[in-house]
């Protein structure tokens, strides 16, 4: 035990000393919406109709999100603006013209064969075109383009010294097609022009290799697969296996504008919302310490270290920061927080079921017995994390990083750097000797009141959901009868662009818009004496209002862009979120089914919808925008969600392997009631944070403080008295089958 707890102190203290040299040596970047970025502003080439720009724009913008996105751009924003432009907004972008020159790029790419050489003037009618060593080659009929691409990457062939080469995957039909194609080239002599197969990227040959002698006259290369080599260092390598798998642009564009801009929030809602994160910490820390004594400062000292720990992870791995983001990291505080509070709580019940036992032995048997609901709360966590990752984009794909980060950072946390403190202080002498300064020595003021009453809130499950049910159709009603107010990113809205008589602060210029009328104008910089005003659709009145306003603060504005833009969460964008989300909890069904059986996990998916319903419904009622930040939150509500039925199930699983001839009911009560303190604690904690960032984060975080705090109520309810009544209720209609709940 000795050696594992040196090993646990070395290793802690390793990873702090990493995690404090990155945060010292390594910047963390931040998104357009904290420090501003690169704006670009693109203009597809005209078509015959209005109607064909428009169609050809929205498609070349979800073509580009693609192709962002493989740039490893975080958070990106872009807009159609009028039927043939697209606003690209990109954070922490170091080399604008390199992003503008592949945002631009066409990237038409054809496959050919190769019919011969063209000699002198050639008139074969046939296409010529120079390959890689200047000689005039004859293409036939493209047989192959980009669309039936699936994948393409940069690959560096050490073994032979060839250097970088780009792999081309096709699909579909386009397997098929390459196998006809090399076969058919196959069929000709060694060294004949026409065994060779021309690879072309917006009119030139890239590539034109020679088919292998191995490959088989007629049956070509059925693997579906083929490089792209030439003389290509590593940038170039990237950026053109970027441009083939991105896809090509159906339009070709111009860069018609590109400037730096100044961040959406400004720098005093970045302040005040850095205060609110600040003050709620201080308020959850001196809130545990309350409760748990010196565990709890313990366990504030080690919430500091993942701080410290997140901050590293998301600089080395070069995430990008944004505020929709930082849902991310209120999620996994509270999951830091609740790691703990569950060690503890289960340090507890040791001290209070063992006579006489040490501090020490009580806090190894809580760290022994909360491991497993830890792990699993984690775990579904991380898996919803890595599929919004990996099928998302945007902001959704940014919350999955921030996410992902936050929950290993809080597990590093709770599990090593808290063991390590907890572990030497509970060997202590003085300790021992006074075990009431501890925290854990006490079984506190709710378990108390529970052993005392002993209620049974599981006696009539039915009731519980009859009165969700209520619940339900009272606050699902705001969604069909006053609809969802539904934000620019989904709806798209207005641009206009000022020039002023004198600077103006885009802070004032917030406070100004926001007097007149217009509380969620996003106000940016864009130049010395330049202002940016994105808003919902406005009347010419409106319009004029505005104008009125920034020109009372910037001694007059000459309005010199008028604008509609299209939503930022384009629909190919809301679909992938749909999609990603819908596979992240079939993710976590199946694991909560391997884990706890399938009643249980069915019960922890019901309780999640019904929280969604419910913070919908209520955004609803009040008339509150549904935008970015609203789905960052509603986001971290539905990781919050599993998190507390999962612990909850947990609980129940160990009772049942301990009473295997209780019935569920009985066994769900025991647990409810055993987990209530963990779930009163962690609950404040939380509560304490996010009442800071909705009093003290300004108009920014507002919102989304408010969808938090809501998700922690209703989250907290649906994990007793949903989730638990539909496990009975379902664990009854299936004949009472033990195996099934567990």
């Amino acid at each position: 035990m000795i050696r594992s707890a040196r090993v646990r102190a070395l290793l802690a203290l390793t990873v702090i000393a990493v995690s404090l040299y990155i945060v010292l040596t390594v910047p963390v970047r931040l998104g357009l919406d904290l420090r501003g970025g690169t704006q670009i502003v693109l203009q597809t080439r005209s078509t015959p109709t209005a109607t064909a720009d428009r169609e050809a724009t929205d498609r070349t913008l979800e073509v580009l999100r693609g192709r962002i996105d493989a740039l490893g751009v975080a958070e990106p924003s872009l807009v159609r603006s009028g039927d043939d432009r697209i606003i690209v907004e990109l954070p922490g972008v170091r080399d604008p013209k390199q992003a503008a020159e592949v945002l631009g790029r066409t990237a038409q790419l054809t496959i050919h064969p190769v019919t011969g050489v063209a000699a002198g003037q050639d008139r074969t009618g046939e296409p010529a075109l120079p390959d890689e060593s200047g000689r005039r080659l004859r293409l036939g009929e493209a047989a192959l383009t980009g669309q039936q691409v699936t994948d393409a990457a940069a690959r560096f062939d050490q073994e032979s010294g060839a250097g970088w080469h780009i792999t081309v995957d096709f699909g579909g039909a386009g397997r098929a097609e390459w196998a006809r194609l090399t076969g058919e080239a196959a069929c000709k002599p060694v060294g004949d022009p026409g065994r060779r197969i021309a690879i072309v990227l917006d009119d030139k040959i890239i590539s034109s290799p020679e088919v292998a002698p191995s490959v088989a006259c007629g049956t070509g290369i059925t693997a579906g697969s083929t490089q792209i080599t030439g003389s290509f260092d590593d940038a170039e390598a990237r950026e053109l296996a970027l441009l083939v798998k991105g896809g090509a642009l159906p339009v070709a564009v111009e860069t018609v504008e590109q400037r730096t801009v100044g961040p959406t929030l400004g720098a005093e809602a970045i302040a005040a919302s850095t205060w609110a994160a600040v003050i709620g910490t201080a308020l959850t820390s001196l809130f545990v310490i309350a409760v748990y004594r010196l565990m709890g400062m313990l366990a504030a000292l080690a919430l500091l270290c993942y701080g410290l720990v997140s901050y590293a992870a998301l600089a080395a791995l070069g995430a990008t920061l944004t505020l929709p983001g930082l849902a991310g990291f209120v999620l996994a505080i509270g999951m830091a927080v609740d790691a703990n509070v569950l060690v503890f709580e289960r340090a507890r019940e040791e001290h209070a079921a063992r006579q006489r036992p040490t501090p020490r032995s009580a806090v190894a048997a809580g760290f022994r017995n909360a491991f497993s609901a830890i792990a699993d709360s984690n775990i579904t966590t991380l898996i919803a994390a890595a599929l919004l990752f990996f099928l998302a984009s945007g902001p959704v794909r940014g919350f999955g990083v921030t996410l992902g980060i936050g929950v290993l950072a809080s597990m590093v946390s709770a599990l090593l750097i808290t063991r390590v403190l907890a572990d030497h202080a509970a060997s202590r002498p003085w300790l021992r000797a006074r075990p009431h300064l501890s925290g854990i020595a006490t079984t506190g003021p709710v378990r108390d009141r529970l052993l005392r009453r002993d209620p049974q809130l599981m006696r009539r499950p039915r009731r519980w959901l009859a009165a969700s049910a209520v619940l339900l159709a009272l606050v699902g009603a705001g969604i069909g009868l006053r609809g969802l107010d539904l934000g620019v990113e989904f709806t798209g809205g207005r641009l206009a662009e000022y020039t002023t008589g004198a600077p103006v602060d885009p802070d004032r210029a917030r406070a100004a818009l926001a007097d007149a009328g217009f509380p969620r104008a996003v106000v940016q910089s864009s130049g010395e004496d330049r202002l940016t005003v994105r808003t919902g659709a406005l009347t010419d009145a409106q319009a004029a209002e505005v104008t009125r306003t920034v020109g009372a603060l910037g001694g007059g504005a000459d309005r010199v862009r008028d604008e509609l833009i299209g939503p930022s969460l384009g629909e190919e964008l809301r679909r992938n979120a749909l999609i990603a989300l819908a596979l992240a909890l079939g993710a976590q069904l199946l694991y909560l089914a391997a884990r706890f059986r399938w009643v249980l996990g069915t019960a922890a998916v019901t309780a999640l919808a019904h929280d969604v319903v419910i913070l919908l419904g209520v955004f609803a009622w009040l008339g509150k925008p549904v935008d970015g930040v609203f789905l960052a939150a509603l986001l971290t509500v539905v990781g919050y969600s599993v998190n507390d039925s999962v612990v909850v199930f947990d609980r129940i699983r160990e009772l049942r392997q301990r009473h295997r001839g209780s019935p569920l009911r009985r066994v769900a009560n025991q647990a409810i009631l055993q987990t209530l303190p963990r779930t009163v604690n962690t609950g404040m904690g939380a509560a304490l944070i996010l009442t800071a960032l909705a009093v003290l984060g300004g108009d920014s975080l507002t919102d989304f403080a408010l969808a938090l705090l809501i998700g922690l109520a209703v989250g907290t309810w649906s994990s007793v008295f949903v989730a638990a009544p539909v496990a009975i209720e379902l664990q009854d209609r299936t004949g009472g089958r033990r195996r099934s709940a567990g």
